[in-house]
């Protein structure tokens, strides 16, 4: 089913207890990290959606309780010279994580087909190739285990004004914007147009999209976390691996009865 961003503007506000339930989240994908490094699981969670979306806030909350040695978060920015010589999945093949790692990427390889193709840093030939090549990339990722989470934060363009300018007025906040966020506001519906089809044809049964109305914070934060945990709850076992017979042997013999 296609995704149709004006279903995600309801900006309906969380009046539930925020707190009590984001507790209850975080404990649970606590456990699911868990449950990844006991049975050597791997997953790769992608955040995507506009310029103060809210994705850095929801990333925070979703790893407040991990433990920091067995996941990593990448920000992605714009490819440096070594990067664009090569392949542009390359540098996310290299961010990879590891048998019982989750890695968190803030906005990921659809740079190709989002950024890349409205700026023009990408031709049109090497955009449109871009589907197939993320397709089969993510495919190969699920095919050898890896639990593969896509989000998308989507906000209105007057939501997005609001928070731009609480940025400018803050001064604690202004190196969170730049002149990027003004160029990309002024196309927007270009960058619509090349959602649209990034949904169209990137949301496979695989690696399907989840798309949140992050209108509000808190009830997106909560979304978001719920989707996360949700998906990785999916698919890894939630029951814990056998003691180890000579790890329980030597500890008997260390610790006694």
């Amino acid at each position: 089913m296609t995704i149709n961003l004006k279903d995600f503007e309801q900006n309906a506000e969380y009046e539930v207890d925020y707190d009590a339930d984001l507790k209850a989240l975080q404990a649970r994908l606590a456990r699911l990290q868990v449950a990844h490094l006991c049975h050597k699981r791997r997953a790769v969670i992608v955040f995507e959606g506009w310029d103060a979306a809210g994705k850095g806030g929801a990333i925070k909350r979703l790893t407040a309780e991990w433990d920091p040695r067995y996941f990593e978060v990448f920000p992605i920015a714009a490819p440096s010279a070594e990067e664009r010589a090569r392949h542009f999945l390359w540098r996310f093949w290299t961010r990879l994580p590891a048998a019982g790692n989750i890695a968190v990427f803030d906005r990921s390889w659809y740079g190709r087909v989002l950024v890349e193709r409205v700026e023009g840093f990408a031709s049109e030939p090497e955009w449109r190739r871009g589907y197939d090549e993320i397709n089969e990339f993510e495919a190969q990722q699920a095919d050898s285990g890896t639990t593969i989470i896509k989000l998308f934060l989507h906000i209105t363009q007057k939501e997005q004004d609001k928070r731009l300018r609480e940025r400018l007025e803050d001064p604690w906040k202004r190196w969170k914007t730049g002149l990027d966020d003004y160029r990309n506001r002024a196309r927007r519906q270009d960058y619509l147009e090349a959602m649209a089809e990034m949904f169209r044809r990137t949301d496979t049964r695989w690696a399907p999209w989840v798309a949140i109305d992050a209108n509000d914070k808190k009830a997106a934060r909560i979304a978001a976390l719920k989707a996360v945990a949700d998906r990785l709850e999916a698919f890894v076992p939630l029951e814990p691996p056998p003691l180890d017979p000579e790890l329980a042997r030597v500890a008997k013999a260390a610790l006694g009865e």
